[in-house]
């Protein structure tokens, strides 16, 4: 097996906790690494596990899992885990994994899942749409599919985003989430192949060719997996597009790195808005 069979990885630093006193990883340790690479895999589906599962009318369960050494990984390694699904049947998954240290194989795995109902635990055929999703991952294609339109359009998968992430997760009132201007924005809304929505972002005209962004929003489960990246460029191209020479944003603090390392730079004093604190940011676009 080789890191080429792979398209999916999980990183990891092997810790002091995970290791004895020859400073090598504990043997039960390799399962755990594998079945948080299999955790990062749904995230590479752009599923939401536990609201996936739901939909499609069941949950996964480990029916057997076996693992192979090759060699040992050490304390302070740097590892690779690679995973993939090799096979689904009629209720059951094979997923192939892999640890590598560069290139350098040191363990294999086979962990085979099945679909089952959770109330009963018997298994039930693998639904066409999990399977379409898995082939398709395998084949390279892409997981998320961002559309931009109107209110009209998208404002049903966009309320739910907003509603989850503002209104229940960071406990902003609900009456200072909804304005008129979502009524006259250009809407952008991430949503994967089960339909689901995953983030959103708006964009707004304040002035003549000026552009600003924001209701930026992202799936808890699914932050870090680029999906705030794709909404900032799908709704940047729409600047693009209608001609406006700059954009700007009130970004929270704690995303100020994000939109630095997608080219917006901060300006003026931090403030606070609906009680958290923010920093006007700014790019210019169409300097050709």
């Amino acid at each position: 097996m080789k890191r080429q069979d792979f398209r999916f990885f999980h990183r990891l630093r092997v810790r002091w906790a995970e290791v004895d006193m020859q400073k090598i990883v504990f043997n039960a340790h390799y399962l755990m690494y594998f079945d948080t690479a299999v955790a990062d895999y749904w995230r590479a589906l752009a599923l939401p596990y536990e609201e996936a599962m739901h939909q499609l009318g069941g949950d996964l369960y480990v029916k057997k899992a076996t693992v192979e050494f090759h060699a040992s990984a050490r304390m302070d390694d740097q590892i690779d885990v690679g995973m993939k699904c090799a096979r689904v049947g009629n209720s059951s998954m094979l997923f192939t994994g892999a640890i590598f240290r560069g290139d350098a194989l040191l363990i294999t795995c086979e962990l085979v899942y099945v679909f089952a109902d959770p109330a009963t635990q018997t298994s039930r055929p693998v639904p066409a749409a999990l399977r379409e999703i898995l082939t398709a991952y395998e084949a390279g294609e892409p997981m998320v599919l961002v559309r931009t339109g109107a209110w009209s359009e998208l404002g049903t998968d966009a309320t739910r985003i907003r509603t989850d992430v503002f209104v229940t997760e960071q406990r902003i009132p609900e009456e200072m989430e909804w304005d008129e201007a979502d009524a006259t924005a250009v809407h952008a809304v991430a949503v994967n192949r089960l339909g689901q929505p995953l983030a959103t972002g708006r964009l707004l005209q304040p002035g003549p060719g000026v552009g600003q962004i924001g209701r930026m929003a992202v799936h808890r489960v699914l932050r870090g997996a680029h999906l705030g990246r794709d909404i900032l460029q799908a709704l940047t191209a729409q600047a693009v597009k209608r001609g406006d020479r700059q954009l700007l944003l009130h970004a929270q603090r704690s995303a100020e790195g994000f939109y630095q390392r997608l080219g917006f730079r901060s300006r003026g004093e931090p403030f606070d808005e609906v009680g958290i604190p923010h920093i006007e940011m700014f790019t210019v676009l169409g300097t050709d």
